[in-house]
């Protein structure tokens, strides 16, 4: 069976085909982070207009690379939900038309379900596992029961932790999106500098709050030039990222330690940290956990991992007609659309 996929959550552009939610056939991304930089962030508006402008023909360049032709297609799969509700419906009535034009299945697919489904793509890992998702927005545990059904067993309260990676970042220096910046680095500093919080979230032992530790990033730059001190980058850096580190897996463990699950999985564009990505890794290696990443291009929000999704979520029966919508915000285990409407 073939896939393909539109992602337009954000501020990159993506079609990808995949074959069976396992094989890319191609996997085209347009990023606009070379003009939102200029805005220290995402601009929803401007996200919107350079979607419309691309979505045509970054669709036909995954065609064109992946050999095939629309006819050829089994069904189309889009990101419905969540993300910037303008971003979100360009491709959601890109994909309607598309489906409507040729007869084909539209699959609506969750983004964090997307992110969750990247692993497929370069693993051979299956259901049922343990996994986090980071983000720029979200920051989950989740058991993963089956390929549609979940459980989300703790998030973030406040700030996602790529929010708090970009905050802090903006706040040390660095250009939007400043997550790699950050990450390199922290890897020139000293861990442990810079004493930051690290904040515990009374009654739910698995949540997550960046806030504090943002705002404690914040400080010690204010404080720094009241007192006409220098502040070493490398370390405050270094000293987040060790704080972030400890929190992450200090939590995913307990979680897998309670739950019980021997294998972890990572989801999301901040498991492209290098620095989160070995700390969880010598964690699950001190408790004999089997620990699936995804390939740092497939960490990031584009198509193919949409498609593979699309791809599981049509074997369950879950395809939507014409009056499929987005929206900004959803949980992973809920559905916003009727299966039972036709195209």
């Amino acid at each position: 069976m073939i896939i393909l996929g539109i992602e337009s959550s954000c501020d990159e552009t993506s079609a990808a085909v995949v074959r069976d939610g396992r094989e890319v056939l191609s996997n085209e991304v347009v990023s606009q982070v070379p003009e939102h930089r200029l805005y220290g962030g995402v601009v929803p508006e401007i996200a919107s207009r350079r979607h419309c402008e691309s979505i045509v023909s970054i669709t036909d360049l995954a065609l064109e690379h992946a050999g095939v032709t629309l006819d050829e297609i089994d069904g189309i799969a889009v990101t419905y939900a969540p993300g910037l509700i303008g971003a979100l419906l360009v491709g959601v009535n890109f994909a309607k038309s598309l489906a409507l034009a040729k007869q084909k299945p539209l699959i609506p697919v969750h983004h964090l379900r997307g992110h969750i489904a990247a692993n497929y793509l370069t693993s051979d890992i299956e259901p049922p596992f343990l996994c986090m998702v980071m983000s720029g927005g979200h920051t989950h545990i989740i058991e993963v029961r089956s390929y549609t059904d979940y459980r989300v067993i703790g998030r973030t309260r406040d700030d996602a932790v790529g929010e708090a990676y970009d905050k802090a970042g903006r706040a040390l220096g660095f250009c939007y999106p400043a997550g790699r910046e950050m990450d390199e680095a922290a890897s020139k500093g000293n861990p442990n500098a810079y004493h930051l919080p690290r904040p515990v979230v009374e009654g739910h032992p698995y949540d997550f709050s960046f806030s504090g530790l943002k705002t404690a990033i914040l400080n010690l730059v204010n404080q720094s030039k009241m007192k006409g001190t220098e502040l070493c980058i490398a370390d405050a850096a270094a000293s987040f990222q060790q704080t972030v580190c400890d929190v992450i897996a200090t939590r995913l463990m307990a979680a897998a330690e309670e739950t019980g699950y021997s294998n972890l999985v990572l989801a999301g564009g901040v498991s492209a940290n290098s620095g989160i990505r070995a700390r969880i890794e010598e964690e699950c290696q001190k408790r004999g956990i089997l620990l699936t990443m995804p390939k740092l291009c497939y960490c990031g929000d584009q198509a193919a991992m949409i498609a593979s999704q699309g791809y599981y979520e049509f074997l369950a029966g879950n395809t939507a007609g014409s009056n499929l919508n987005a929206t900004a915000s959803l949980p992973i285990t809920e559905a916003l659309f009727d299966k039972n409407c036709p195209m």
